[in-house]
Parts: structure tokens; sequence; C-alpha cells
């Protein structure tokens, strides 16, 4: 019987939606994560007779369809603007606004994030709490008693002497399309054929957003939205089990009429 397939479909695709949640759900503190949406597609319908119509009617109309369920198609990072959260944190940035911030990884790889907890490293360069070299990369001098990164990225050092050096600019990436980045784990996001090439620039320009020295901004997770989207997800997983449960006795009712 087609519609207990076709209800199963439906329950795996809303067990992917529940899956999906979780991990939104339990990001909901992940300091610059991004939520994700689940989309959905239909699958492929079957052709199974013409449809009836009136003596002598001149109407064309399909033939009988019956489709096949229903399939995940993709997901979808919404990459809309956090809280900001004021930590007071010397190092800490926050994004207003588009692009992302790139980081070296370990094996010397290109990476980009939104998370700005950013911490001096034994060699004096500023990283991000997992480790990873803020590019371009910029060295913190020993002596320095003061971090100052502005609107525009531009970072000066404090000394214990009252004087101050400048460091550099941070960067911002932009992409064509956002939403094709790769998620990476640890807050990192790899570029893709579908997100196109990083174009740098300095924040404030270029459509890129500013920097807020001693914010970060936190997951874009609505966590009220998220607890009606699983109980719909439950709600939606239960009917297609229903479906399922009466295809099965109508089919038992059909065996115990031919026998």
């Amino acid at each position: 019987m087609k519609a207990m397939y076709t209800a199963a479909s439906g329950m795996d695709a809303q067990a992917f939606r529940i899956d999906a949640i979780a991990n939104n759900l339990a990001n909901a503190d992940t300091t610059g994560f991004k939520k994700t949406q689940v989309d959905f597609a239909d699958l492929m319908y079957a052709s199974i007779g013409q449809q009836p119509t009136g003596a002598g009617s001149t109407i064309q109309v399909p033939g009988l369809e019956i489709g096949s369920g229903v399939a995940p198609s993709s997901t979808l990072k919404i990459f809309q603007q956090g809280a900001l959260s004021n930590t007071s944190g010397p190092l800490d940035v926050a994004i207003t606004g588009n692009g992302f911030l790139p980081v070296q990884t370990a094996s010397g790889e290109t990476r980009y994030t939104r998370d700005g907890s950013f911490r001096v490293a034994s060699d004096g360069s500023i990283c991000t709490a997992q480790g990873y070299k803020l590019l371009p990369t910029m060295t913190v001098p020993t002596n320095a008693v003061s971090v100052t990164i502005g609107l525009d990225g531009t970072v000066e050092a404090t000394g214990a002497d009252g004087s101050a050096s400048s460091l550099g600019q941070i960067q911002l990436a932009n992409f064509v399309n956002p939403a094709g980045l790769a998620s990476q784990g640890s807050n990192l996001y790899a570029e893709t054929g579908a997100s196109g090439t990083a174009t740098l620039g300095a924040p404030g320009t270029s459509g890129l957003g500013e920097l807020r020295q001693g914010y970060l901004e936190m997951s874009n997770v609505e966590v009220v939205a998220e607890l009606v989207d699983l109980i719909m997800a439950q709600r939606t997983y239960e009917l297609n089990s229903k479906v399922i449960r009466a295809g099965d006795r109508v089919l038992q009712a059909a065996t115990a009429l031919m026998s």
C-alpha cells in the first residue's frame, strides 16, 4: 500500500527536522551561532491512469497522479544578526552587520567565523578561544597594558609608558551567498563554490559591518520559535505514524476478506 511508504517518508523528514531543531536549541548560547532551517520537497509522482472526463468533453486535464512523499531538500543557515552581549573583554569584538572574521587553522587553511572572542597566544598573536590565529596576524607587545579596537578594525596597543603603537587593521570577509558556506564546527565556516570567493575589506566599507570592542554577538536562535517548530514536527510525525497504522488495518481487512 503506497500510503504506508509515503507516510514513512514523512516520518523520516520530520525526524530530520527534529535533528536540526535539536542542534539549534543546543547552540542557543553559542557565540556567533546561526540557526539552521530545513527545506523540504515532494518526491516523484506516479501516473496511475487517465483522468475521466464527460462524453464529448474537449477539456484537457492531467492524468491521475499520486505522490511518493517528501524528503529534505536542503539545509539553510540563517545569517540574521544576533543580539550583542557586553562582556567588557578587551579583545572581544562583535560584528554589527555583514561580514566574517578570517582565521587560520592549525593546518594553515583559512576559515571564517562570527565568533569574536579573541585571546592573546603565548607568542603574542591574537587568536580565537580554540587557538585559531586572526588574519591578518597581529602581535601584541609584551609590555602592552591595553588594546584598543576601533569601529573600522584598527588595532592599537598602549604600553606601560603610555605610548601607543599600531598593530594593524582587522579585515572582514564577505560572500555573494553566505548561505552557501559549509559549517565546519568550532564556530567556523569554509568557503565553497556555492558561497563564492571571499572578498576582504575594512569594517564599515563596501557593505561590511562595523566592529564593537567589548561585545560578543550571541546566537540568533529564538528558543520560543524553535519550541513551536519542535511541537509541530512532533505532531506531524505522529500523524504520519497514524497513517501507517491506518494502512495496516486496511490491509488486514483486505486480507481477511480474501481468506
